[in-house]
């Protein structure tokens, strides 16, 4: 089991995508303000710099403009951009961390150590005794690449991220042949029959995460039996699912 509440709410890029309650996205301040809520999961992303760190960032460029890749992790750090490995230092062990796995077009042409994937495999082989993880991505040759260091990067599960282009009909099979553990279906894949679609992806051995729901989606696809919640709206979500725990007690 992966994820042991139900659902697990997982802090989207921390306390939420782009800036809430002024934590700016993927900052340690925003990761922590999640945590203090209470939540059991963050969710971040990872781009590598010209200098082969990873860096807690979602977007190609920097606010700068300028493409993450051309860029030193000292460059970027002056833009208070962290590193992955800053940021695990500064999360608690018991936090789970959810690795979005932005792989870039000159993973097809460098030399294998400096892509993306490989880099990720590097940190977790150090990482992945001291907390929980779930490596995920768009790109299916990233988490595919990582189920082959299974013995470098310990029991990380690894899950495969689909968005409204890669509806659920392709996306769980595609998961569950690949041998993954968990498909992350955007919201919008489970607005029709989603007691289907995820009952059907259990069936497969695959968890169920949803991003990005609100409130009220999170309590119905919670009642649809979704394993994990990755949320932009903590304290909302947090509070729908307490009223709706709290109207069956």
């Amino acid at each position: 089991m992966i994820f042991d509440g139900k659902p697990s709410i997982v802090g989207h890029r921390g306390f939420g995508s782009g800036d809430r309650a002024g934590y700016r996205e993927n900052t340690v301040a925003s990761f922590l303000a999640a945590v203090g809520c209470g939540l059991p999961w963050i969710e971040l992303d990872v781009h590598r710099s010209r200098d082969g760190e990873l860096m807690v960032w979602h977007d190609p460029v920097a606010p700068s403009g300028e493409v993450i890749v051309t860029r030193t992790a000292a460059d970027l750090a002056a833009e208070g951009i962290a590193t992955f490995t800053d940021v695990l230092a500064a999360l608690p062990a018991y936090v789970a961390v959810d690795v979005d796995v932005k792989t870039i077009i000159d993973d097809a042409v460098d030399r294998p150590p400096k892509r993306t994937h490989a880099l990720v495999a590097d940190v977790l082989q150090q990482e992945h005794q001291k907390r929980r993880f779930l490596v995920s991505s768009f790109d299916p040759s990233a988490v595919v690449y990582l189920a082959g260091r299974r013995e470098a990067i310990g029991a990380v599960a690894l899950g495969l991220i689909a968005g409204s282009g890669f509806p659920p009909r392709h996306a769980i099979p595609a998961a569950a042949n690949l041998g993954l553990d968990v498909v992350c279906l955007h919201t919008d894949l489970l607005n029709v029959t989603p007691e289907h679609t995820i009952a059907i992806a259990h069936e497969a051995g695959l968890e169920v995460l949803a991003w990005s729901p609100g409130p009220a989606d999170a309590v119905r696809l919670t009642a649809a039996g979704v394993d994990a919640v990755c949320v932009n709206d903590v304290p909302g979500v947090l509070a729908a699912l307490a009223s709706v725990v709290g109207s069956r007690g």
